[in-house]
């Protein structure tokens, strides 16, 4: 269905792109490092590792960072350059980022003008979205292509089977995990409402 492009290789270039928006983004505030970390609760030296794309930031941790300044986590991920009026994205021009240890989320379609994020994530089994739920601007559908996954929204634990869908405000705390044993792909929307 995709094209196997090697994690490892496609994650080293996305790192030091996000590195690189994040630092852009915050000087552009007139933002400190140190501010940054205050905002978002992480460390100053985690951030400095981030912002040379030495780290592989948790998905928890782009949201905090996107939000403390101002932007989707999606516009950290995503470069500029695909076309927005492009009709067909083809598999091979996803941005690729391996999002935690084994979640490789392949960003196919960033849809700024109607707020909208388009996006296949894989799952290996017992890996999830993070290590506690999260909450952040937004809306989420999410459409489960194969293997299962739980999807934890306020504490109640929903468990999805192949065709499956998921919906919620994305400001209700959530987390995604896969129980195993095989693989989980998913097609995931976020808008990036407010």
């Amino acid at each position: 269905m995709f094209e196997d492009v090697p994690a490892s290789d496609a994650t080293e270039k996305t790192l030091a792109i996000i590195g690189q928006r994040i630092r852009d983004l915050r000087k552009g505030k007139s933002m400190t490092l140190q501010a940054l970390a205050e905002a978002t609760g992480l460390s100053s030296s985690m951030l400095s590792l981030v912002e040379r794309g030495l780290a592989s930031p948790s998905i928890g941790s782009l949201v905090v960072i996107s939000e403390a300044l101002g932007k989707s986590m999606s516009a950290l991920i995503v470069d500029g350059s695909a076309t927005p009026d492009s009709l067909v994205v083809r598999a091979s021009e996803a941005q690729v980022l391996e999002t935690n240890p084994g979640v490789v989320r392949r960003v196919m379609k960033e849809d700024g003008t109607n707020g909208t994020t388009v996006a296949v994530n894989e799952y290996a089994p017992h890996t999830g979205s993070s290590e506690r739920p999260l909450s952040h601007y937004g809306f989420e559908y999410g459409l489960l292509l194969e293997g299962s996954l739980i999807v934890e929204v306020d504490g109640i634990n929903h468990v999805l089977q192949v065709g499956d869908l998921i919906s919620y405000s994305s400001q209700r705390p959530h987390r995604i995990w896969n129980p195993g044993p095989g693989v989980a792909r998913t097609v995931w929307f976020n808008t990036h409402s407010r």
